[in-house]
């Protein structure tokens, strides 16, 4: 009986031990370093147990939104299952029913001509492919991104993103450049005859859920018109009703030549993306179809579970929960600013939200403070000075408080571990 009481205990030190001389020795020291001893275990709706069910985490980070519908929905559970009595991942090269259905529900589900979708497996490859559009439709090469942003991490969506991502693997590739996000003035100053595209997240995450200025990316959309670029826009977080609107990009009333989504499309438990494009822009495949390729992007069994994502995140009940879930926030996290001098605002579309601390070294203070109170949080990585605070779009509306309970206890220890230092 003894042995088998430990046993949890065992397999958590086993799997430790394994991730440290198999996978990354580099991360167990880190999370050892700031205490987050914490292996994934059980996972259900928005809570993480740990593997030796010591622990239970709410994740307020949700892998940046993959977990838009919580860990393991049940209803996407089954069509997973129920999809293996028939389907497999498919073959890229030919002609498929499940990848032209969520296809379609796609381009239903977006205003204009925004028609034709390519699949990949993750965001970066989206993004990738976003860009070899761009420069096989416009002939032209320049790819312009703002500093802060993020893309991924593959070949040219690296190339997009800030240089300390990029500089420990080499040169970045030619042709891309980079402004400060929200400034029209910089933009139009760089954007030439030979800018292919313009890539923006409609709110930039990992620069801590900067809002746009209100009319910023209608001007961005107009001066791509006037010189003859693309405009990309990359909703791989802010997508899916994550903002309170199935897409970011409807808050802002604009239509951009491609999106990019990933993360949530997925349901937390089959990976996918998609790159949609506008109608014209298909041609680029018209002289050889074959031309890109990915051999796991669009997976059926994958394409059967985003359909379904697809369904749930439009529905307007489901977004019309989204948005009383914001509010709720936005009312508890004003509370918490009026009592924590630590806490200075709340940067907010939606449950895309970041709370914004009083320096950079803040935001990783929280995260360890936050998981000390069973909050599963982390902080920006371009501005540390800000927590990232992704709920799942399924919790329920009584849950708010309790998590409000447990950040202002976070926030307290945060601020006397800093008036202790």
């Amino acid at each position: 009986m003894e042995a088998r009481n430990q046993r949890p205990t065992e397999l958590k030190a086993e799997a430790v031990e394994s991730f440290r001389n198999h996978v990354s020795s580099a991360k167990v020291d880190f999370f050892r370093s700031v205490g987050l001893d914490f292996v994934m275990g059980r996972r259900e709706g928005p809570y993480l147990w740990d593997l030796d069910g010591q622990k239970r985490l709410f994740n307020l980070h949700c892998n940046g939104g993959v977990f838009n519908l919580g860990h393991r929905c049940q209803e996407l559970v089954r069509i997973l299952k129920e999809g293996l009595d028939e389907l497999d991942i498919g073959n890229g090269h030919l002609l498929s029913k499940e990848r032209a259905d969520l296809a379609r529900a796609l381009s239903e589900s977006m205003p204009a001509d925004l028609d034709y979708t390519v699949f990949g497996v993750g965001g970066g490859e989206a993004v990738d492919l976003a860009f070899k559009v761009a420069r096989a439709y416009t002939g032209r090469s320049r790819i312009i991104s703002a500093l802060g942003g993020y893309h991924g991490h593959t070949g040219l969506a690296l190339a997009a993103g800030d240089e300390k991502y990029r500089a420990p693997f080499g040169p970045r590739a030619p042709g891309f450049h980079q402004v400060p996000f929200g400034d029209t003035a910089a933009l139009e100053a760089v954007l030439d005859g030979d800018t292919a595209a313009v890539i923006l997240e409609t709110v930039p995450a990992t620069l801590g859920m900067i809002l746009p200025p209100p009319d910023y990316l209608g001007r961005v959309r107009d001066l791509c018109d006037r010189k003859g670029a693309l405009l990309i826009l990359d909703e791989v977080q802010t997508g899916l009703g994550r903002t309170g609107r199935l897409w970011g990009f409807e808050h802002y009333r604009i239509v951009p030549d491609m999106v990019v989504l990933a993360k949530g499309l997925s349901g937390g438990l089959y990976p996918i993306s998609a790159t949609v494009l506008r109608r014209p822009l298909e041609s680029v495949f018209h002289a050889d179809p074959f031309i890109h390729i990915s051999t796991f992007g669009g997976a059926e069994l994958g394409c059967r579970v985003a359909h379904r994502v697809l369904e749930i995140s439009s529905d307007p009940a489901f977004l019309d929960h989204v948005r009383t879930l914001a509010a709720a926030f936005a009312r508890g996290v004003g509370t918490l600013i009026d009592k924590h001098r630590i806490l200075v605002g709340l940067n907010q579309l939606g449950l895309l939200m970041g709370l914004r601390l009083e320096d950079e070294h803040s935001g990783p203070l929280l995260s360890v403070t936050g998981y000390q109170n069973d909050l599963l949080m982390v902080y920006a990585n371009n501005d540390p000075s800000v927590c990232q605070f992704l709920p799942p779009l399924v919790m329920e509306l009584d849950q708010v408080d309790w998590i409000i309970e447990r950040l202002d206890l976070a926030l307290e220890q945060a601020q006397a571990f800093k008036d202790a230092s």
